[in-house]
């Protein structure tokens, strides 16, 4: 870990909101989600009262270090037709700039395959900006690219 031995993965805490927060609104402003295009405060709000009720399969570690959140992850069971066992996408990864390139990025994906395997999950899976060069470099040291292009249709 580049010699940082106080960083903890764990699952999020109410009292980690004001770190979340500074997280959340950082990672959907590198997703282009800010100013006038930022998501609607009800949407942060319902995102993180789901961390925290338990009839709901949406759930948020943070990497911790000296008492400051400095990085989070997100991620959902879901069913899928083509495995007997729930999958799990990892919807959102993202951590503090000063702490990019030190092994966070990793050890929240590891802590979410983790979560997977005790979930008897059978697969994780994310997606990502082609252009999101910083995090492709680790994602293909830790997962596979499978080939996969993601279209989208807004509802309403």
């Amino acid at each position: 870990m580049n010699g940082r031995r106080n960083l903890d993965i764990r699952p999020i805490r109410q009292s980690d909101y004001d770190g979340w927060r500074v997280l959340w609104d950082g990672y959907n402003a590198f997703y282009g989600r800010s100013g006038p295009t930022a998501l609607p405060e009800e949407i942060t709000r319902a995102t993180w009262e789901r961390f925290f009720d338990s009839s709901e399969p949406v759930h948020a570690l943070v990497a911790e270090e000296m008492g400051q959140v400095v990085g989070l992850a997100h991620y959902i069971f879901h069913r899928s037709t083509t495995r007997l066992n729930e999958v799990c996408y990892m919807q959102d990864l993202f951590t503090a700039e000063t702490m990019r390139g030190l092994g966070v990025g990793r050890r929240l994906i590891e802590a979410v395959y983790d979560a997977a395997v005790k979930a008897h999950s059978s697969r994780v899976y994310w997606q990502t900006l082609n252009t999101n060069e910083a995090g492709r470099a680790l994602y293909d040291k830790v997962a596979k690219h499978i080939g996969f292009i993601v279209y989208s249709h807004e509802l309403g």
